[in-house]
């Protein structure tokens, strides 16, 4: 069994299924808090010396705002627990602070989740994944990827669960993997082990580049979406051979090989999304879509009805184009994203344009 969600791994789903004699690709309960508790990820990167925001928790109110007052913006309020990723906000006055404080500690927005609250310094840089697939003791990379949070082109309007990603990141040469490996990956593996919570799955790093030094923004304890839709289609072994050797433990003596291809997803989104939206628009150009080992389509927000297709969330559909380089990874995904209609659809039109410039390619 592969379990895709954070929370049933976070609840402790791992364990019930081992437990019963039974297999299952993800952490267990103790070893998924590294992304159920902000506060206990923060904690490990302080304890074992791993690269990462300074940080402060608060559990009261006032003391929070005593502290953001004491302060600089802009700086960034996270609650604790699980929100379904809505739970980080960025505050770039005291005025937002103290709004965030009273979201979380007032008005309950995240519930049990912002019982605790924790306000980290703000990091100026480029933003990177990474993907480690781990059995506890050796682990395989996927290659890098970049995602796009936010709704509009240009980066501009709210977060969203991520409108696009490329893989391999331009950004992440040799150099600075060869930095994220031996000071945030290595050190986060060894941590985990020793605090008894050895970590087998797949652990994503969410990483800021600042001043040339890798920092962690965030553990997951899953697959990222839209991430995994253009790391795991550059996996050239096959996925379920080294899902089995995380769970018999035998990583070590798999090779593990990636396509030396690029690949860009963009998602289709409804518009109104992140915030309301409307459903059940019928999706035009599905049966005129054949899906190769280059051109991929996954439904997110999608419901059959009568053999046709209709919306049925706000992130529909995700595209994705394997090319020989990032440039023709773009222009291919854009070429497919044409096939397909539905009433209100959204998308961003700059997937992967940071990369190129990066490459010294302007469009």
């Amino acid at each position: 069994t592969i379990v895709g969600p954070e929370a049933p791994l976070v609840e402790g789903i791992e364990d019930l299924f081992s437990r019963n004699g039974l297999k299952l690709f993800g952490p267990s309960k103790k070893a998924a808090e590294i992304e159920g508790s902000k506060v206990f990820a923060d904690m490990l990167t302080k304890k074992y010396n791993i690269p990462a925001p300074e940080f402060e928790v608060f559990n009261d109110r006032e003391k929070l705002i005593d502290y953001l007052k004491s302060k600089t913006p802009p700086f960034v309020v996270k609650a604790d627990g699980l929100a379904g990723g809505k739970g980080v906000i960025i505050c770039n006055s005291i005025e937002e602070g103290i709004e965030a404080a009273d979201l979380m500690f007032v008005k309950r927005k995240f519930g049990k989740a912002g019982d605790r609250v924790l306000v980290e310094e703000f990091l100026d840089g480029e933003e990177t994944s990474i993907f480690a697939i781990t059995d506890g003791d050796d682990y395989v990379l996927l290659p890098s990827s970049q995602d796009h949070k936010r709704v509009f082109d240009n980066d501009e309007g709210p977060n969203t669960g991520g409108m696009g990603a490329y893989s391999p990141a331009p950004l992440v040469d040799d150099a600075l993997l060869e930095k994220i490996k031996n000071t945030i990956i290595n050190p986060t593996i060894d941590a985990m082990k020793k605090e008894g919570r050895p970590y087998r799955g797949v652990l994503y790093f969410g990483l800021i580049i600042h001043d040339g030094i890798p920092k962690v923004l965030e553990y997951n304890c899953r697959f990222g979406d839209p991430e995994a839709q253009v790391t795991l289609p550059l996996l050239k072994t096959d996925l379920m051979e080294v899902i089995f050797a995380v769970i018999e433990g035998g990583l070590k003596n798999l090779k593990v090989e990636n396509l030396k291809k690029s690949a860009t997803c963009v998602v289709l989104a409804s518009v109104g999304y992140p915030d309301s939206y409307e459903k059940g628009k019928e999706i035009f150009g599905l049966d005129s879509f054949e899906e190769t080992e280059n051109e991929l389509i996954f439904h997110a927000g999608t419901i059959k009805k009568n053999g046709k297709f209709f919306t049925n969330g706000g992130r529909v559909l995700g595209v994705t184009y394997l090319g020989d380089d990032l440039e023709s990874s773009i222009d291919g995904v854009y070429r497919s994203v044409k096939k397909i209609k539905f009433d209100k659809m959204h998308y961003r039109k700059d997937i992967g344009q940071k990369g190129l410039k990066r490459l010294g390619i302007f469009n």
